[in-house]
């Protein structure tokens, strides 16, 4: 068995044609969606990935706003700008891209932002409504996985077992709720999970979200199972892979999404939709 691919640019492109469709009719009414996306410091992966936002902004007819400051920027600094684009009409979401210095508090930062401007999905306001099943923004990286899931016809997960490999607020937490959300019975692994291979063979879907690389192997997969590989890291020689040894993997799944070229560019576009999700709910 060969796995059949999960071609994320593809399934992206798809959707952000939908939001440009749906950006030109909220302007055609005087609502043209509005996104602010701050960086602080000079991390170079942060650098990469806020400029692909800001470009994709670009071509779904999303007004962008890039503000970036040093990295000796005060956390008093910061929460004053969050507040200003809070009030300003023009802009409906607002983006601090993680990681951000140690001296700044990510979390502090992230409850400085308004909910109803929170396209991200980790205020607490929205990770809450999430848990209680009536989610407002849903995080992007599970938000674009449950897509990923729906374009391969698994959108009723009932009697189908999902492991999480990874707890973090960001990916792996939100991706168990949404899964369990679908009718999946969900099992939730991370660093101090025994025996890890034993939960993974189980999984009719799995989902690595660690950040190590190749970490998952061929011999810790069920026989047809979706993979989606969230991981995203870089190898010694400078080339990316994911958490999931993608080429012994690809021989024992029945679905799996590559790295690059997988969830990353459905994280954009889900960027995206939350955002014109946001200038509904603002208007």
């Amino acid at each position: 068995m060969t796995a059949q691919l999960i071609d994320g640019v593809a399934l992206a492109r798809h959707w952000r044609q939908r939001v440009a469709e749906r950006a030109a009719a909220l302007a055609a009414r005087g609502h043209r969606p509005g996104l602010a996306v701050i960086l602080v410091g000079d991390d170079p992966a942060s650098q990469v990935y806020v400029r692909n936002k800001v470009k994709a902004c670009g071509e779904a007819g999303i007004h962008s706003v890039l503000e970036t400051y040093p990295a000796s920027l005060t956390e008093d600094e910061l929460l004053a700008r969050i507040a200003a684009l809070n009030a300003d009409p023009a802009i409906h979401g607002i983006l601090v891209q993680l990681p951000l210095p140690a001296h700044l508090n990510a979390q502090r930062v992230i409850e400085a932002i308004a909910p109803e401007k929170d396209v991200d999905g980790f205020h607490v306001a929205n990770a809450g409504a999430l848990l209680v099943g009536q989610p407002a923004f849903r995080p992007c990286t599970p938000y674009g996985c449950m897509k990923m899931l729906e374009h391969i016809g698994r959108t009723d997960l009932r009697g189908q077992h999902a492991v999480v490999v990874g707890r973090s607020n960001i990916v792996g937490k939100p991706m168990a709720l949404l899964l369990l959300q679908a009718g999946a019975t969900v099992t939730i692994c991370h660093s101090g999970t025994a025996d890890l291979a034993h939960h993974t063979r189980q999984a009719d879907v799995l989902v690595a979200a660690v950040g190590k690389p190749r970490m998952i192997g061929a011999d810790m997969v069920k026989p047809g199972a979706v993979v989606l590989d969230v991981g995203i890291n870089r190898l010694p020689d400078g080339k990316l892979c994911g958490d999931v040894d993608f080429d012994a993997v690809r021989e024992v799944a029945g679905w799996i999404t590559p790295v690059p070229g997988g969830v990353g560019p459905m994280t954009i576009a889900m960027l995206l939709l939350n955002t014109i999700e946001a200038v509904d709910k603002q208007n």
